[in-house]
C-alpha cells in the first residue's frame, strides 16, 4: 500500500501524463479543497460511535484482508 505522498505523487504523475501540464492544473483548480471545518465534522460524526463499534468495524476490516 502506498503513503499518502506517494499515492499524491503519482496521482500527480498519472494526471499530468494523460492530461498534460495546463490542463493537470486546470482539472486541480476545479476539484478544489473542499469546505467545512473537517475537524468539527469528524468530531460530530465520531462522538455518534461507540467503542464497541469502532472494535467490530476493526475486526470486520481485519478479517475482510485476511480472507
Amino acid at each position: 500500500m502506498m503513503t499518502p505522498i506517494e499515492l499524491r505523487k503519482k496521482g500527480y504523475q498519472v494526471l499530468v501524463e494523460n492530461l498534460g501540464q495546463v490542463d493537470a492544473i486546470r482539472f486541480l483548480q476545479q476539484a478544489g479543497w473542499g469546505s467545512g471545518d473537517y475537524t468539527q465534522e469528524r468530531k460530530e460524526i465520531l462522538d455518534q460511535v461507540t467503542r464497541e463499534e469502532f472494535w467490530e468495524d476493526i475486526k470486520r476490516i481485519r478479517n475482510r484482508k485476511v480472507n
